[in-house]
């Protein structure tokens, strides 16, 4: 498989849950309406049940691929995906959606676990980070383009012809996937899949201070954005009375992360992953703290609030995959148990804060302005442990000698 057929692929599989997600967001007013959902932030559940699943089950299939390798659990999570994605099309009331969608996460944890594994099975240092960089640039083309596809989709038909679109589209990638990506597991890094043995696995990861807290800057750093996705559709219709034009917007926010990654692929191996999420950061919460600042003084012009919100988004985009290779630089040896780990605090803990910020919109951007700024902030804080008190520090064992690849 030549690099470019790689990263596509590896995209692909990330993007099938981004989809899941962005896909569904013009459709929520038509679920409730559907099925007599009578308080329109409980539609935000369609999103939030599958982010559970979807970040749960990564604890799982963690220790399955290091035991079994990649290509078995991650084919037995894209069946189990699309089977829910064409059952969905068929759920007769609102509570039985939610089952399915909670079902349809929990297969999609073994596309974001072994995606990820499978980029550090092959590099490491900024080499990773450069790969994981242009991943995320051609996974962004989904959340550019898949709130457009669902608002076209519902031109054409019912919502549940959503469904049956992501559905279809996960048996393509599945056929590819099993066509396509051989196992790129070490044989010497399997480990039984034993009580004692999962266990240390799991206390390898959590005892290593950098890769820990990085984890959980990208945490934080997630909880904001789902907090934000939760509740876009709301800021952008309600508040702002962009109609149709939502999708675009959305577009907007999504591309501007996707030419953050492209920047990063470019810049990264000159200077490092460290020095970069740690200004990526320090900016973040500047934009934030200045994006909370206006919301409490009164309304938010339009061009005020969007184009603060690109500044966030751009730094995130910076942040988010320098910080995921920073977690998984040290832990190649238990890479899908590592990748599980930060995968289920990174979704589970990023949908509860999400929720949590998306059920306080109350027709103003000031509870998402206060997310972004208090993640922010403990984004700064999950650095300075990582890096004992110090920023744009390089790592001599983890960075400098991996340009090579090795």
């Amino acid at each position: 498989m030549s690099r470019v057929e790689f990263i596509i692929l590896v995209a692909g599989l990330m993007a099938l849950n981004a989809l899941a997600i962005d896909v569904m967001l013009p459709a929520l007013p038509y679920m409730g309406e559907a099925f007599g959902i009578s308080h329109e932030n409980e539609r935000q559940f369609v999103v939030g049940v599958y982010m559970f699943g979807f970040g749960i089950a990564q604890l799982a299939f963690g220790p399955l691929t290091d035991r079994f390798g990649r290509r078995g659990p991650l084919l037995v999570g894209l069946g189990i995906y699309l089977v829910c994605a064409f059952a969905a099309t068929f759920a007769p009331t609102f509570g039985a959606l939610l089952a399915l969608r909670f079902v349809q996460g929990m297969g999609a944890a073994g596309t974001r676990v072994i995606a990820t594994a499978v980029v550090r099975d092959k590099f490491s240092g900024r080499e990773m980070a450069e790969i994981m960089s242009l991943t995320f640039m051609v996974f962004m083309a989904i959340p550019i383009l898949a709130p457009g596809i669902g608002q076209l989709i519902l031109l054409a038909g019912p919502w549940q012809y959503i469904f049956l679109f992501m559905g279809g589209l996960a048996t393509v990638i599945s056929l590819w996937a099993f066509l396509r990506l051989p196992e790129t597991m070490h044989p010497e890094y399997r480990r039984p899949l034993s009580f004692s043995s999962v266990i240390d696995g799991f206390r390898i990861v959590v005892t290593n201070r950098v890769a820990l807290f990085y984890g959980l800057a990208g945490t934080f750093l997630f909880g904001a954005m789902f907090g934000f996705i939760s509740a876009s559709q709301q800021i952008f219709v309600e508040i702002y009375g962009l109609g149709p034009y939502f999708p675009v917007a959305f577009a907007a926010m999504a591309g501007t992360i996707a030419i953050a990654q492209f920047i990063n692929s470019r810049v990264v191996r000159r200077f490092g992953m460290r020095r970069l999420s740690h200004t990526a950061a320090l900016v973040y919460l500047g934009a934030a703290a200045i994006l909370v600042v206006v919301a409490l003084m009164g309304p938010v012009p339009f061009p005020v609030f969007f184009g603060l919100l690109m500044v966030i988004q751009f730094f995130f985009g910076w942040a988010a995959s320098n910080m995921n290779s920073l977690s998984m630089e040290p832990l190649g040896n238990v890479a899908g148990t590592a990748a599980s780990v930060f995968g289920f605090t990174q979704t589970v803990g990023g949908a509860l804060i999400g929720t949590y910020i998306g059920q306080h919109f109350n027709g103003t951007i000031v509870p998402n302005a206060l997310g972004y700024a208090s993640m922010g902030a403990l984004v700064l804080v999950s650095i300075l442990i990582a890096e004992k008190g110090k920023l744009f520090g390089v790592s001599p064992q983890y960075e400098t000698h991996a340009e090579s690849g090795h």
